[in-house]
């Protein structure tokens, strides 16, 4: 990733990378660029960051991403799967979301287990009851029960998305630095991110993002959980640490990094809007084992 957010001056084409500052970048080594106030890229960079596939993230004033560019992709599989997914029956579009909401509960629990809080036995619970669709909305319990306790029974946190308070502004940078590898992912399967499982809203262009993001969730949560008392994203590393959960294993032991676990995800999707896959098997979250608190 290349933050931006904090330079001032332009952002260039150059063969094989962008010139950064004076500074040679190459592309090979980007998933996602933040553009901050202070910063312009030009048009040749834009048509860089088509070519290798790479997302940019605009940031407003306090380096809080607030618009998204990704690129078109030449896909010959494109047209067909945009079709199976504006077809995708009512069942399967249940049976997918079903899944989908078990791991990121599962995802929650084992948050939970590692901080020894006993509320990981009643996410189990939880769990274990969501049906087809979700219809008794299990994963809106699951999370009242799940932030009452996370950040310390006496901490009065209450998750409010767009909140500009420490917390709540940590938790929403991180999930939109992910949720932008989510469109990537997206983008790669040659799927159309309009066309969402569950999120409908006519107004939402990343509906599936938001469908696919929701396992991944728990990993951000961890990091901001691990963060000194006093992190904000006010601390240039804070930011470093929220986007290094990417880059760490979704299992807690090695093998696939949560971004690589996004793009698997994304791709089974699109085998199973095609019907060559019976189901979705999303990644779990589990944390590392005896991880220290982060500065």
């Amino acid at each position: 990733m290349v933050d931006a957010t904090a330079l001032t001056g332009t952002i260039r084409s150059t063969r094989g990378g962008l010139e950064i500052n004076g500074n040679n970048v190459p592309l090979t080594d980007v998933a996602v660029i933040l553009l901050g106030n202070k910063a312009t890229i030009s048009g040749g960079a834009m048509t860089m960051l088509a070519k290798y596939d790479i997302i940019l993230l605009n940031c407003d004033w306090r380096g809080v991403p607030d618009l998204v560019a990704y690129p078109w992709i030449d896909n010959s599989r494109v047209a067909a799967r945009h079709r199976y997914q504006a077809e995708l029956s009512q069942p399967r579009r249940k049976n997918a979301w079903q899944q989908i909401v078990r791991s990121k509960i599962e995802g929650q629990e084992n948050n939970l287990t590692a901080a020894s809080l006993p509320a990981a036995q009643r996410l189990r619970v939880i769990r274990k009851s969501v049906r087809s669709g979700d219809p008794d909305n299990r994963e809106g319990q699951a999370a009242r029960a799940y932030w009452q306790v996370y950040f310390g029974e006496d901490s009065q946190f209450q998750r409010v998305p767009g909140s500009a308070d420490r917390l709540n502004a940590m938790l929403n940078y991180g999930y939109t630095i992910m949720r932008g590898f989510v469109i990537q992912a997206i983008s790669a399967s040659g799927l159309w991110p309009t066309y969402g499982i569950w999120h409908r809203n006519r107004s939402n262009s990343f509906a599936l993002a938001d469908d696919l993001i929701e396992p991944f969730r728990p990993a951000v949560d961890f990091i901001v959980q691990n963060l000194d008392t006093d992190a904000s994203l006010e601390i240039p590393t804070v930011k470093k640490q929220l986007v290094s959960v990417l880059s760490m294993p979704m299992n807690g032991l090695g093998g696939s990094t949560v971004a690589t676990s996004i793009y698997e995800l994304a791709a089974q999707l699109a085998y199973y809007i095609e019907n060559d896959r019976d189901r979705l098997e999303p990644a779990v979250w589990v944390p590392p084992q005896d991880s220290p608190r982060l500065e």
